[in-house]
C-alpha cells in the first residue's frame, strides 16, 4: 500500500487546465503540511504549492494567481487546480506529506509522482 496516492496528471494544450489530487494512507497520521513539488527534466525539484493544517497556504511565484491548492479532511486529501498551463509547467509532479510523530519527530512522505505535460 503505498502512503501518497496521486492522480489527475496528463496532456493539455497551453491555457488549460488540470486538477492534481493527493490521498494519504491510513497509515500517515497527523498530518501537518502537504506539498505539491515539481521537476522537470535537468531542473531540480522545487515547491509549487503548500498547505498546512492550518490552512496557510504557499505558493511559488510561478505558481500564483494560477494555481490553487486546498485540502479536506484535515488535509489527509489536496488538491492542486492548475489554471492557464503553460508549456514550462511540463514537469513531473510529486506530493509530499509531513506529519508529527508520536516521538515529535517530523516525517517525510512522498508520492511516486504524475506527469503533467503542457503543449504549445
Amino acid at each position: 500500500q503505498e502512503d501518497l496516492v496521486e492522480s489527475g496528471g496528463g496532456l493539455v494544450q497551453a491555457g488549460g487546465s488540470l486538477r492534481l489530487s493527493c490521498a494519504a494512507s491510513g497509515n500517515i497520521f497527523s498530518i501537518k503540511f502537504m506539498g505539491w513539488y515539481r521537476q522537470a527534466p535537468g531542473k531540480e525539484r522545487e515547491l509549487v504549492a503548500s498547505i498546512t493544517s492550518g490552512g496557510m497556504t504557499n505558493y511559488a511565484d510561478s505558481a500564483k494567481g494560477r494555481f490553487t491548492i486546498s485540502g479536506d479532511n484535515n488535509i489527509n486529501t489536496v488538491y492542486l487546480q492548475m489554471n492557464s498551463l503553460k508549456p514550462e509547467d511540463t514537469a513531473v509532479y510529486y506530493c509530499n506529506a509531513r506529519s508529527l510523530g508520536t516521538d515529535l519527530r517530523l516525517y517525510h512522505y512522498w508520492g511516486q509522482g504524475t506527469q503533467v505535460t503542457v503543449s504549445s
